[in-house]
């Protein structure tokens, strides 16, 4: 769950970080970027809620 957590954190400090870059720059690969670790942050948000609901019932 650890883990878990600390990848969250990173993909959401690489998805600020180019969305920020692609909105006061208009860094077009930022903002591709930006989306992939969008899609990234949802897949770990779900393994997320997996972990969460599987820690609860214990």
């Amino acid at each position: 769950m650890k883990e878990l957590l600390e990848k969250v954190s990173t993909i959401v400090a690489d998805f600020q970080k180019d969305a920020n870059a692609q909105l006061e720059n208009g860094n077009k690969a930022a903002g591709t970027r930006a989306r992939k670790a969008s899609l990234e942050l949802e897949k770990a948000m779900k393994e997320f809620r997996k972990i969460s609901l599987e820690e609860s019932k214990k």
